[in-house]
């Protein structure tokens, strides 16, 4: 589950992490509330706000009026935009890059940091990525502080202590709350310290039910917050925890994971096709979440073809092959679906989508450019 910003700087809150002064802003009569002049920040969970508009500054009271007006009627990447966070401008001398999250190859926590703060870590990941340094945290020991001094020195960060503070308090965040990822981008250096300017959690919902009063608030917010009416598709999502967001295209998409989807979204505007949703699964992907998937977003009436793109780490593909067998068997074939799987219990799943008529393929361009395809005939 990821958090809006607002709700992950309202738990930076509670842990003592510094973040600017900000009101939540859920409609032009709210604007009012907010002083100017202020920055207003769309609350959608998805990155790329500010490329896509979605961060203003507004110097006057009228200003924020018509911020706020233009914002909120504004939608990023096929998320409408339904409440504002309004916070105080800074006065920045430097920004940076850090987070606290799980390193997939050990397992480990691990701790990323970049003096590049304020990009897109992908991006500087490309481009220049001897500006980022890693380092993992032994589970067994914990977080020692000479890591984060280390990190500190060679950043050139002043507050050293404070960065410490931070680093620590975010590693409290991840174990305690059982988070994957807790990012701060920018951390910025102002003139009274260090400063969590952005917030970014994602929580595993595999732990839910350690964590059920927490979890719910956080979904009844979100919920709250998305006003416009609900589409069957959106309804059965909601009611499944599936997320699941609409689009415009005739595609219909699947993915076992975040990145996997985002990858998979940019592959079919690249060869020229429209995705009819973005969905995607998590960690937690099993036989009944595919199901469940496939219900949801094959309940939009605009889906022509049923992408699914899964890469099996944590996710088990013989599981995953069930699934979609079992939709089939319930609701039959109701459109062409293409399949790329690889990964864990591979060769279960592609023998149980065979025997269903379905042969997945291993290339994800190849994959997306015959789904594409199948979406130009039908």
């Amino acid at each position: 589950m990821r958090l809006l910003e607002f709700q992950a700087k309202q738990l930076f809150g509670e842990y003592g992490i510094p973040i600017p002064r900000g009101i939540l802003i859920t409609s032009v009569d709210d604007a009012s509330r907010a002083e100017a002049p202020a920055v207003l920040k769309a609350q959608v969970i998805v990155g790329g706000r500010g490329k896509a508009g979605g961060i203003r500054l507004v110097r006057t009271a009228e200003e924020v009026i018509n911020g706020v007006q233009d914002l909120l009627q504004m939608s990023i990447k096929g998320y409408p935009i339904s409440a504002l966070l309004a916070e105080e401008p800074i006065q920045i001398k430097h920004e940076y890059y850090l987070s606290v999250l799980y390193d997939k190859k050990t397992n480990a926590p691990m701790i990323m940091a970049s003096a590049a703060g304020g990009v897109d870590i992908e991006q500087v990941s490309r481009e220049n990525p001897e500006k980022i340094i890693r380092s993992n945290i032994d589970s067994f020991i914990g977080l020692q502080k000479y890591t984060p001094r280390y990190m500190a020195a060679k950043l050139g960060i002043g507050d050293m202590d404070g960065f410490i503070d931070i680093v620590g308090k975010l590693y409290d965040i991840l174990l305690e709350c059982d988070a994957t990822l807790v990012e701060i981008n920018p951390l910025v250096e102002t003139e009274h310290g260090l400063l969590a300017l952005d917030a970014k959690i994602v929580l595993d919902d595999r732990a839910e039910f350690r964590h059920e009063e927490r979890f719910a608030r956080i979904r009844q917010e979100q919920r709250d917050l998305n006003k416009k009416p609900k589409t069957e598709a959106e309804r059965l999502a909601n009611e499944r925890n599936i997320t699941y967001v609409p689009l415009e295209g005739n595609i219909a998409m699947i993915a076992d994971g975040a990145g996997t989807g985002m990858l998979t979204l940019d592959l079919i505007q690249d060869e020229g096709g429209g995705a009819a949703n973005f969905c995607e699964m998590g960690g937690l992907a099993n036989t009944q979440i595919m199901f469940d998937a496939m219900e949801v977003v094959l309940a939009n009436p605009k889906a022509k073809v049923l992408l699914i793109t899964l890469i099996g780490g944590l996710t088990r593909m013989d599981e995953i092959a069930e699934g979609i067998a079992q939709y089939i068997r319930v609701h039959g074939r109701m459109v062409p679906m293409v399949v790329r799987m690889c990964g864990t219990q591979e060769e279960v799943g592609r023998a149980t989508l065979h025997d269903i008529g379905i042969e997945p393929f291993e290339d994800l361009v190849k994959t997306v450019q015959a789904a594409v395809s199948l979406a130009r005939t039908v």
